[in-house]
């Protein structure tokens, strides 16, 4: 944990690991004035869906914030230029930072240790190049950084279970055999086109399930 004699800002990703839905990423800024709003808050995967729904509409009341919510049409686009998940998390992390800090004022940043952090400092543009940028093993145990992954999963949720219901099915979470049979289901009845629309395309599920 990060000493909270002054405030510092924390970003983290949710959706990396899921076949169906977004990439989204999440900048939060916490100081010691919100801690005591932020009671409960810790990493999200050990949180459940529901509680991290409800966390997330008191961090946002609470901090200041940024999600980024890149859609699996966008993910697609993107990953098809970039063919490197952490080169894409980079430019995701690096926008989110950029946007909060245009909303605050904050010396260090601290992230998990998704990739070479070097690579992230590098896509910072002015202002990031300001701040102190720290990646560590397990950084949710820093509480900016647990609100940002709060933040980010659950808006992943919200996004979820929106492209879901317009497309008039359930979207599992991961990548699991739920998930194979979803898509199957999808591609039968609708057609892959559909299932391009929900999906990351370079999971190797997607190959499982349309063929080479």
């Amino acid at each position: 944990m990060h000493r909270m004699d002054e405030g510092h800002i924390g970003v983290d990703e949710s959706g990396k690991g899921d076949f169906f839905g977004p990439l989204v990423i999440a900048a939060c800024y916490v100081g010691p004035e919100h801690l005591a709003e932020l009671e409960g808050v810790r990493d999200s995967k050990s949180l459940t869906d529901k509680r991290a729904l409800a966390l997330s509409v008191a961090i946002k009341n609470a901090c200041p914030h940024v999600v980024i919510s890149i859609g699996p049409a966008k993910y697609n686009e993107l990953y098809e230029k970039i063919r490197n998940l952490n080169k894409l998390l980079e430019w995701g992390h690096a926008r989110a930072i950029e946007d909060l800090l245009g909303k605050v004022s904050a010396k260090k940043v601290i992230s998990d240790q998704f990739a070479n952090p070097a690579g992230l400092k590098r896509r910072l543009f002015e202002k990031g190049r300001q701040v102190e940028l720290v990646s560590v093993v397990r950084a949710e145990a820093d509480i900016a950084v647990a609100a940002a992954s709060v933040l980010a999963r659950a808006e992943f949720l919200r996004r979820l279970e929106s492209l879901g219901r317009d497309l008039g099915c359930t979207l599992p979470k991961g990548a699991s055999t739920p998930v194979l049979d979803a898509a199957r289901s999808i591609v039968r009845t609708k057609g892959v086109d559909a299932l391009k629309s929900v999906c990351k395309v370079h999971f190797k599920t997607f190959g499982q399930v349309v063929g080479p």
